[in-house]
């Protein structure tokens, strides 16, 4: 079960594991680092909570000592005793971490987020993966998480982000809102250098086709797949986001080697999952392990180098949840860990049967595990379904 930090503050800690406890799950997965949101939160302490970016806990002061980024405090107390709250109870404490996602961070520091094609820092939201002051950051807020004595780090946000504005009434394809999000920061474009890619020229296939589009141009529909995409925009700009790659798999490397090294196990979360049906559970038809690169994320490579993965399975339709779960095994290798993260309630579940169907899929397609999210989110009675659907499924 996912849990906030909020959460624990609002209702107490003991009451929150004693319930959670009561559904039945073997281990709590509570946000230790988050990014800012406005959340509606039904049984919370307020019903519309405000979190702001933090780690909530005290980081050991000497893993950044001499490094430019440090986390943003939130509430230093929320983990306080919590191990040994869960160890009582028979839970497994999971420490979710969210890496390159900060505003604050950002608008301190702007030059370490990314840049578009036309040379603009628009959100200072996404951390670049690929700049140095980043990587060091996110190895010491690993460090960190772990030594909390998780058993697994959950990470979220270790790898590039889709462009997501809040308001565009220009009709951008996927296509364009692709080749508008990528970064071309001059480590982004030194890194795609160096292995060989003409990065200069995809930078100014990008700006041309989407700054064309911003004049009033057509934008091509369709799913973004690597065939679609070197018809439309060249094989330079396919070559520029396949070099993204590297830079994530070594930074996912340098981080599971440095949770490894403090006792714990690194399990990835891909955002891919929560880009295609987050709003509304109906995915859009290309499964979240094949459309991953577009993230930046090499499953198959990362299948070689981390131990777990969360596969974010936002789907009303039980088969989806599968299919999704199959790829991404075989993906990573049927060695790995991979848990499936489900929603009980809206907007992918509007039953408890259908909580259970999905439950029994993801199972079935070879889940070693089932999570659920979010407890702050979602009313009780819906968070009941999760007794059924894991009863049901044993």
């Amino acid at each position: 079960m996912y849990v906030f930090a909020e959460d624990l503050r609002g209702e107490g800690a003991d009451k929150v594991l004693d319930r959670i406890a009561g559904y039945g799950v073997s281990s709590v997965t509570v946000g230790a680092v988050h990014h800012g949101s406005l959340d509606v939160t039904p049984h919370g302490l307020s019903r519309l909570t405000l979190r702001q970016d933090g780690a909530h806990f005290v980081p050991p002061s000497e893993l950044f000592a001499g490094l430019r980024l440090a986390p943003v405090p939130g509430f230093t107390d929320a983990l306080d005793g919590l191990g040994a709250a869960c160890e009582s109870r028979g839970l497994q404490l999971h420490g979710w971490t969210v890496f390159l996602r900060n505003h604050t961070l950002g608008s301190r520091h702007p030059d370490v987020t990314v840049r578009d094609c036309f040379g603009d820092r628009g959100s200072l939201t996404a951390l670049c993966p690929a700049h140095p002051d980043v990587r060091e950051y996110a190895v010491a807020l690993a460090r960190s998480v772990a030594r909390l004595g998780v058993s697994r780090v959950v990470a979220e946000s270790l790898h590039f982000r889709s462009l997501r504005p809040q308001r565009s009434f220009v009709p951008l394809g996927p296509m364009d809102h692709y080749l508008f999000g990528l970064c071309f920061c001059d480590h982004c474009m030194r890194r795609a250098t160096d292995l060989g890619v003409n990065a200069e020229v995809a930078r100014d296939e990008c700006a041309r086709i989407v700054g064309g589009v911003l004049d009033g141009d057509p934008a091509a529909q369709g799913e973004v797949t690597r065939a679609a995409l070197t018809a439309y925009a060249g094989p330079d700009v396919v070559a520029y986001a396949r070099a993204r790659s590297e830079t994530v798999t070594t930074l996912v490397s340098e981080v599971a080697t440095a949770v490894a090294e403090e006792g714990s196990r690194l399990v990835f979360v891909d955002y891919t999952g929560s880009v295609k049906g987050y709003r509304d559970g109906l995915p859009t038809p290309g499964l979240a392990a094949h459309d991953a690169w577009q993230l930046g994320v090499d499953l198959v490579a990362l299948g070689d180098l981390v131990p777990a993965f969360g596969v974010l399975a936002y789907a009303r339709d039980a088969a989806r949840v599968a299919d999704d779960v199959g790829a991404y095994l075989r993906s990573v290798g049927k060695d790995r860990e991979v848990r499936a993260v489900l929603r009980p309630g809206h907007p992918d579940s509007d039953s408890t049967d259908r909580l259970v169907a999905k439950t029994r899929a993801a199972k079935a397609a070879g889940a070693q595990a089932v999570d659920f999210y979010a407890y702050g989110l979602v009313p009780h009675p819906v968070l009941e379904r999760i007794t059924s659907a894991l009863r049901e499924t044993v």
